[in-house]
């Protein structure tokens, strides 16, 4: 588990699952996964904001759940 990860130089992308109005956003750091098994998450209207740091099955499942929830 990685405490206190440096995510200055993070690159941010915004997931396809969030609203399009701007309600409901959150980003992810894709590279940053890929390079430490570690998935950033963080709300899009609060980027200074805390961070979520996911395992890798732990994404899937979030993933996963956002696929199967009915707006």
């Amino acid at each position: 588990m990685i405490n206190n990860p440096d995510l200055g130089a993070v690159d941010w992308v915004r997931s396809s699952y969030s609203g399009p109005n701007g309600g409901e956003c959150i980003e992810w750091a894709p590279s940053y996964a890929s390079a430490h098994g570690i998935v950033p998450v963080r709300d899009s209207k609060h980027p200074t904001g805390p961070v979520l740091t996911l395992s890798t099955h732990a994404f899937a499942g979030l993933v996963a759940l956002a696929r199967s929830t009915e707006l």
